[in-house]
């Protein structure tokens, strides 16, 4: 099994982080449908302030490249992601678009 962790920041309004949660305690179907094909056993959202951490949990066969290339190709996944930039914003030194940021383990106990 592989994991990945991952962060990004919400837009620190206290409203539009509210309907951020709102919309993922119902994720859209195509959205829950592309996760699951994609070799994702288990994906999990944590929030402190405007901070996010996503921990991932995929098969061994899971690529990061591949899913964000399905997601491309998916018009159900882009608009959601499209949706969900109302909420979100960018992290210091990413690049142009880019979201999630793939975290560094530093420690293993």
């Amino acid at each position: 099994m592989k994991k990945y962790c991952l962060a990004l920041d919400l837009i620190d309004d206290s409203e539009l982080i509210a309907e951020y949660e709102k919309y993922h305690e119902n994720i859209w179907p195509e959205v829950k449908q592309s996760i699951l094909n994609s070799g994702i056993i288990n994906m999990e959202i944590y929030r402190i302030q405007n901070r996010l951490f996503m921990m991932v949990e995929a098969d061994g066969n899971f690529s990061l490249e591949a899913k964000n290339e399905a997601d491309k190709n998916n018009s159900k996944v882009q608009e959601w992601e499209e949706l969900m930039w109302k909420f979100q914003q960018q992290l210091p030194n990413s690049k142009p678009g880019e979201k999630w940021q793939l975290m560094d383990k530093i420690f293993s106990l």
